[in-house]
């Protein structure tokens, strides 16, 4: 299943909540993924640009998307960035991919 990186930031009032009662947010989302046919694979709260970095299984990327726009919905989180991870074959084969494509700069 391709996997997904999905870096969430907390708005000031989630913060405030959650200083005040801390909870395992990794409980939250996994339920989530997991109903939307997915699977948690790691969770981490960071500290700087983003609050929370989440690694996941997803089908596809409809579903990695419904499993953000759930997660945004109920408006505690203040941005979202997703990524697609690739595994290092399948970043070799983009690879090979590339090498083998010509594409114009402009003015060339």
């Amino acid at each position: 299943m391709p996997l997904y990186m999905t870096q969430v930031g907390y708005t000031s009032e989630a913060v405030a909540a959650l200083t005040r009662n801390p909870e395992d947010r990794s409980e939250a989302f996994g339920r989530l993924a997991e109903t939307m046919g997915g699977r948690l694979v790691s969770f981490y709260n960071s500290f700087g640009e983003y609050d929370v970095l989440v690694i996941y299984e997803a089908p596809d990327e409809s579903t990695a998307a419904a499993i953000v726009l759930a997660a945004v919905s109920p408006g505690h989180l203040s941005k979202a960035k997703t990524t697609v991870l690739l595994s290092t074959e399948e970043g070799m084969e983009a690879m090979r991919k590339a090498g083998e494509a010509t594409y114009r700069a402009p003015s060339q």
